[in-house]
């Protein structure tokens, strides 16, 4: 098995990290303060390719692979989870099934714009009654000769108040379940498409989310994404790759916890001596670095599966849930790591403990990753795609 990057896997890794260091991280503090939408971040971003990623060229993305996409979003998270997790839904949740679904007409509306940066995108499944359970949904979308008028609501939609458009699901067929959801793009001067108050959150603050009404939204037939009733299938697909990503951005968090505490351990004195050389201080730094280094092997794996076109379904929940209770876990011990000076705002290992927490909850809860898990284990025994 080759572990070693590529060169566009180089490069990539090398000019993420450098845009990083040097334009993301030093703004975090003042965007998670302020709650400020990071605006010249996303347009730097959509110059340096990265929320396209992996759309091809004929398309306005550089056409780079899952493997690409997952250490940059480690990287752009590592320096900002806010502008992480923007480029992760532009990327994974709104270009991936537009790109998979969408004809070549729809792609030069609905992608190239996306891809390039011009324009973001936004990804409505979850409901106020039905978060978790996507085959339920109350919002419907009526067929009236060539058009469709949507009725409902889509909440906890990141992006969402400064989206030019949203893929969204609804019901056209209430009664067939899972197999009456239909896909939708809709742009948000669609009459009928309103944006509700911006939601308040313990952490990402930079991203800005809320819920987003469909009163009477009518919209053309040629809006919709594949054909009728295939929805419920799509948005299973999109997750499972969206997952890759906020495994991505779990990891990114965690290391920057995890690099500041270490620095801290070497810099903070107790009892006469650097905390770091205490016993309980290593075994924490240790257990730490164990945790990333194996959320990461994690993550590149689903990313790797994903790449060669194979269902990936199982080893995307698996990253998701690791790497997502991984970073919590590392923040909380960052935090210890840092004691008194760890609650202080001052500081930033309590901003990445309450960024951390989110992942353990969007794009599927941990527990509903191990439902996918377990439904996948029992039906297909206990190794993964890769097999042994």
């Amino acid at each position: 098995m080759d572990f070693e990057l590529n060169e566009t896997q180089q490069q990539i890794r090398n000019m993420t990290l450098e845009f990083a260091t040097q334009e993301v991280r030093p703004k975090a503090d003042e965007i998670d303060k302020e709650g400020r939408f990071p605006k010249e971040l996303v347009q730097r971003m959509g110059e340096l390719g990265l929320l396209g990623m992996m759309v091809p060229e004929e398309w306005g993305g550089p056409g780079f692979d899952t493997i690409s996409y997952a250490i940059a979003m480690e990287n752009i998270s590592w320096g900002c989870a806010s502008t992480g997790v923007i480029m992760s839904v532009n990327n994974s949740l709104y270009c991936d099934p537009v790109l998979k679904t969408a004809n070549d007409a729809q792609k030069k509306i609905w992608l190239e714009p996306f891809a390039t940066g011009r324009k973001l995108g936004c990804f409505g499944l979850t409901e106020p009654m039905s978060g978790s359970d996507a085959q339920h949904m109350a919002t419907r979308a009526e067929k009236k000769g060539d058009r469709y008028i949507l009725r409902g609501q889509k909440n906890f939609i990141t992006n969402g108040p400064n989206a030019d458009a949203i893929v969204v699901f609804a019901a056209t067929d209430p009664s067939a379940g899972a197999k009456g959801t239909t896909c939708f793009v809709v742009p948000k001067d669609a009459k009928g498409y309103i944006l509700e108050s911006k939601d308040k959150k313990l952490g990402i603050k930079g991203s800005h989310s809320c819920t987003i009404t469909f009163d009477e939204c009518e919209i053309p037939a040629e809006y919709r994404l594949g054909e009728d009733g295939q929805g419920f299938k799509i948005a299973m697909a999109t997750l499972d790759g969206g997952r890759i990503g906020i495994a991505a951005q779990a990891l990114g968090i965690a290391r920057a916890a995890y690099e500041a505490a270490r620095e801290w351990s070497l810099e903070r004195k107790a009892f006469g001596v650097p905390i770091s050389n205490h016993q309980a201080i290593q075994f924490k730094l240790a257990d730490m670095a164990t945790e990333i280094d194996a959320a990461r092997l994690l993550t590149l794996r689903a990313a790797f599966l994903k790449d060669k076109g194979v269902r990936h379904s199982r080893e995307s929940a698996m990253a998701k849930l690791y790497a997502s209770e991984v970073a919590m876990r590392v923040t909380t011990q960052a935090v210890q790591v840092f004691g008194g000076y760890g609650y202080i705002t001052e500081y930033p290992v309590e901003r990445h403990f309450r960024d951390a927490k989110i992942c353990e909850i969007y794009e599927g809860t941990s527990e509903i990753q191990r439902i996918v898990i377990a439904a996948n284990v029992l039906k297909s025994g206990p190794f993964g795609a890769l097999g042994y």
